[in-house]
């Protein structure tokens, strides 16, 4: 038995994975098991416990390997459990050498777990691309950029992940090409703060220029679709590839958080409400189509119910599809977690109002879409997805093929042919 990654978290910790396992089979481990963890909830890092404590039960004789954001900040917690056997940092799980560390360790029985260097330190961000994907996946992730340099409140990402790093661009496009050259019909790029790519590149050049040279320069490549992103921070290169290039598929994810200004204030976030109106209205306009999800969370510090149902209105006012919530979480050492606390069992109740309204309006746009035809990526046996990100019910299909479908109906939950 080899090495088996459990992931947790966002889309970048699943590209991650894949470089884990990658480089801990190739140090020579083997019966082993890797959490790659999140710290962005409590409920996160509570379930990342669990599962050590339950693949442990399972597989009494596997080692068990924690990294990940969580493994970052917290990684005296997770040694101190009896059934971890080590606790590597995040920058250090992308690194072969750390990986025959562990090996080693295990081999001369060093009691030492922690393997975790200074996040902080990190400068720079090499490419990994990734041999391990599967030929004809139909959708691969390639990463461009890690950490964060803004400090919201709320936030613990930027001490499990350090500051702001990005991969040149010459590197991002071979990675693209070599991707596309092997049968992944859709790329996503990919980061933790996605649009703040390139300030640390000479040229400091923008996600939107990243963009424009990955679909000028690898014209084989049929869908590009880009990760969460920040708003106020979307540059003109980036809504002009949006207006112009079909292959740049309409969606987009926001990093929104609120609706309402004070909040916002106090979650040290960098845009207002009218702006993320401002930039849901110009978007729509490049691309009248386009479909727009958000990240919004409920119940933090301070929060009234009058603040709250702001951002219950702005699902509607921002026309958004797809709605990620979170229920507040305070997260130790940051500066929301000392602010006045909204009881629990508010934060529940609107946490699940906004994940209504978030069903609601996802209804709404599936009934939107009967009766047009869809270019449909198909994904599995049973599913595809539009280029909005819409799920489709297929049966039949080329999996990693891109097929014109008309849209009979749908379910509630998936469009259907």
């Amino acid at each position: 038995m080899a090495v088996d990654v459990l992931t947790f978290g966002c889309r970048l910790n699943a590209f991650e994975a894949e470089v884990v396992r990658r480089e801990a089979e190739g140090a020579g481990l083997s019966d082993t098991i890797v959490i790659n963890s999140c710290a962005v909830t409590n409920e996160a890092v509570a379930q990342a416990r669990q599962s050590i404590r339950k693949l442990k039960r399972e597989r009494p004789t596997s080692r068990i390997v924690v990294t990940g954001c969580a493994a970052q900040t917290q990684g005296r917690m997770f040694a101190d459990m009896a059934e971890v056997d080590r606790v590597v940092g995040n920058d250090d799980k992308m690194k072969g050498a750390s990986w025959r560390a562990a090996r080693a360790a295990f081999d001369l029985g060093i009691a030492e777990k922690i393997a975790v260097s200074d996040i902080m330190a990190v400068r720079e961000m090499a490419p990994h691309l990734i041999d391990g994907f599967a030929a004809g996946l139909p959708r691969v992730f390639v990463q461009v950029q890690n950490g964060c340099d803004h400090r919201c409140t709320f936030c613990i990402i930027p001490y499990g992940r350090g500051n702001s790093r990005s991969v040149p661009m010459g590197a991002v496009v071979e990675q693209v090409r070599a991707l596309t050259q092997r049968g992944h019909a859709e790329i996503v790029l990919t980061g933790v703060d996605l649009t703040s790519y390139g300030a640390d590149l000479p040229g400091t050049p923008k996600l939107g220029m990243l963009t424009k040279q990955i679909l000028r320069h690898v014209p084989e490549l049929k869908r590009l679709r880009i990760s969460s992103i920040d708003s106020i921070e979307a540059d003109s290169d980036l809504l002009d590839a949006i207006a112009d290039d079909a292959r740049l598929m309409p969606h987009l994810h926001l990093s929104l958080q609120s609706g309402d200004d004070m909040i916002l204030k106090r979650m040290k976030r960098r845009h207002l409400r009218d702006d993320a109106i401002a930039f849901c209205a110009q978007v729509r306009r490049l691309r009248p189509d386009i479909a727009l999800g958000a990240d919004i969370i409920a119940g933090f510090p301070t929060e009234t119910e009058e603040m709250f149902s702001r951002s219950l209105d702005l699902v509607e006012e921002c026309d958004l599809t797809f709605l990620h919530v979170f229920p507040y979480s305070p997260r130790p050492g940051t500066p929301a977690a000392r602010m006045p606390q909204v009881a629990g069992a508010a934060i529940k109740e609107r946490a699940k109002r906004l994940r209504t309204a978030g069903q609601a309006a996802l209804r709404r746009r599936l009934q939107a879409e009967v009766g047009e035809t869809r270019e449909v990526l198909i994904e599995s046996d049973s599913q595809g997805r539009t280029e909005h990100y819409l799920p489709v019910a297929i049966a039949g299909r080329l999996i990693g093929s891109v097929v014109s479908l008309k849209i009979a109906g749908e379910n509630g939950e998936r469009l259907t042919t």
